[in-house]
């Protein structure tokens, strides 16, 4: 891209700081760090600049995304709704109150019993079946392994921060919906055709790269910011440098302030920021 990562100012300066969603953005369709993309990453930090990862997942499925790309910084877990230091320790947290996760669970149970239903918080993954294809698949993916068990079993008071349904499109956009309406004090938002995510209704990628902007002592006017899924159109509305991935549905491109020339699998990402970097 001729125009890559201009300076919010328009004086052609780096960003402060990187935001980039993870799977469909930083990872290609094979779920993999491309030696281009992690040397990106790499050249950023060389300029002093962090990229901070922004994910649905959990810290635990970040660890060897974050080691390949030589992150050592604050990382954005659960779309915003948990975000930590480069200690781990915490920054900003938005649980569903345990007694509010119960219903969502038993309302998920009655109501769309085809569907798959995962509960996150914190550093524990909670399957009712680890037997079940979908949770297998999404171990494979993320390389970590659920706990089977209850949500009494596994979260206190505390509360927990994201539910993640897998079902068939139409079940899912279906959730979507009715789970909306059914819990408006609650985020619901596919985040795939085949996922929908379920979090408290403060929680936004947005309000998790703030909480690492005012860590870093950063305004967030000097951040940039790439994705490619509906749960990345807040945060790419919230920076002036957005990039949306040249393989995002229409509705996240339409949102972004630009879309990278080349897809997830082509290293989008990396040749534009390389392109911020004035290298080809």
């Amino acid at each position: 891209m001729a125009d890559a990562l201009c300076g919010a100012s328009g004086d052609g300066a780096l960003p402060s700081v990187v935001f980039s969603d993870v799977d469909g953005t930083v990872l290609d369709a094979a779920h993999r760090v491309s030696p281009r993309t992690a040397a990106a990453a790499r050249e950023l930090a060389a300029r002093g600049v962090p990229l901070v990862l922004v994910s649905a997942r959990m810290p635990e499925a970040l660890e060897e995304i974050r080691r390949e790309l030589g992150c050592s910084g604050p990382t954005v877990c659960y779309s915003g709704a948990y975000v930590i230091d480069a200690a781990g320790e915490e920054l900003l947290s938005r649980p569903i109150a345990l007694g509010c996760a119960l219903e969502v669970r038993d309302h998920v149970a009655c109501e769309f019993p085809e569907l798959c239903c995962m509960a996150y918080g914190y550093h524990t993954w909670v399957t009712t079946d680890r037997r079940d294809p979908r949770v297998a698949r999404e171990e494979r993916i993320v390389g970590v392994e659920s706990v089977e068990g209850t949500l009494e079993e596994h979260f206190s008071e505390r509360g927990l921060h994201k539910f993640l349904l897998v079902g068939e499109p139409a079940a899912i956009e279906r959730a979507e919906r009715e789970l909306g309406a059914a819990f408006p004090q609650l985020s619901v938002v596919r985040s795939s055709s085949i996922l929908c995510e379920v979090m408290d209704g403060r929680a936004s990628k947005t309000e998790g790269i703030g909480a690492v902007c005012e860590h870093l002592g950063v305004p967030l006017e000097r951040a940039a910011a790439f994705g490619d899924g509906r749960n990345d159109i807040d945060m790419l509305r919230a920076v002036s440098q957005s990039w949306a991935m040249a393989n995002a549905p229409a509705e996240v491109r339409t949102a972004a302030a630009r879309v990278t020339a080349l897809d997830n699998d082509h290293d989008g990402l990396a040749e534009t920021i390389f392109s911020l970097l004035g290298e080809s």
